[in-house]
């Protein structure tokens, strides 16, 4: 089966805050994009972008986007926290036999998001 989700903007008020935040937590480079009234960082894997535009907020409420973090959920989680992002649910387990473990942050622009992981 295709992946289902095909891109993901995360919003942002301060984007060259958001994009340090996420190169860091997620270990990666994002290439900013200016586009005058809109900027990007899209992901390297090309399923979203971090954004800035008129009229894109960032929330807390409604739809979470969880990232894979494979082996790597405690490392990322630290990370979080050194970069200015708050854990909302901590690392948990998922109940249903070989789901691995979650957990909900609170990024630096205060967007929820999710992680997954393996352990």
């Amino acid at each position: 089966m295709k992946k289902l989700i095909a891109w993901v903007e995360i919003p942002t008020v301060n984007f060259e805050r958001a994009v340090a935040f996420y190169c860091a937590v997620l270990e990666l480079e994002l290439e900013a994009l200016d586009f005058g009234s809109e900027k990007m960082a899209c992901f390297p894997s090309g399923e979203g972008a971090i954004i800035f535009a008129p009229g894109f907020i960032p929330s807390s409420d409604g739809v979470l986007v969880s990232f894979d973090t494979g082996t790597g959920l405690d490392s990322t989680l630290e990370r979080i926290l050194q970069h200015g992002g708050k854990i909302v649910i901590p690392k948990t387990k998922i109940q249903a036999e070989n789901r691995g473990w979650f957990a909900v942050f609170s990024d630096c622009e205060g967007n929820k998001l999710g992680l997954y992981g393996d352990q």
